[in-house]
């Protein structure tokens, strides 16, 4: 299923190897938090939601590059429009691992992407 012209929500989060555990543990209450309360019909539909996690490679363009040491965890959601990203952005304040969730990004190196644009998708 394509999903172009949809939108994408992606975290790319850099844990140092003492917070991995905390990552872990993050994301499983926060994909059953997400199948109990979002959207899977409508303009606010979550259409992906994928957490992935892989070891941090010294040289990213090298798959035989030497380790880090820190984990790599990758969200991605897409939602049918901006207005599945806006309510989940509202809807985080109910979720109970919302503040120990900030609390590990700030530990973390991360770069977020809110609301892209999908331009080219493929099945």
């Amino acid at each position: 299923m394509s999903h172009k012209g949809n939108v994408q929500l992606t975290f790319v989060i850099v844990s140092p190897p003492e917070l991995v555990a905390e990552g872990e543990r993050i994301f499983v209450n926060h994909a059953e938090w997400m199948e109990k309360t979002h959207h899977r019909e409508g303009d606010k539909a979550l259409l992906v939601y994928d957490v992935s996690k892989a070891p941090e490679q010294s040289n990213p363009m090298d798959p035989s590059s030497e380790l880090t040491g820190n984990t790599c965890f990758i969200l991605a959601e897409i939602y049918a429009s901006p207005a599945g990203v806006e309510d989940h952005f509202q809807q985080a304040e109910s979720w109970e691992e919302f503040e120990n969730f900030k609390k590990w990004l700030g530990a973390c190196q991360v770069t977020i992407v809110t609301c892209a644009p999908v331009v080219h998708s493929l099945w």
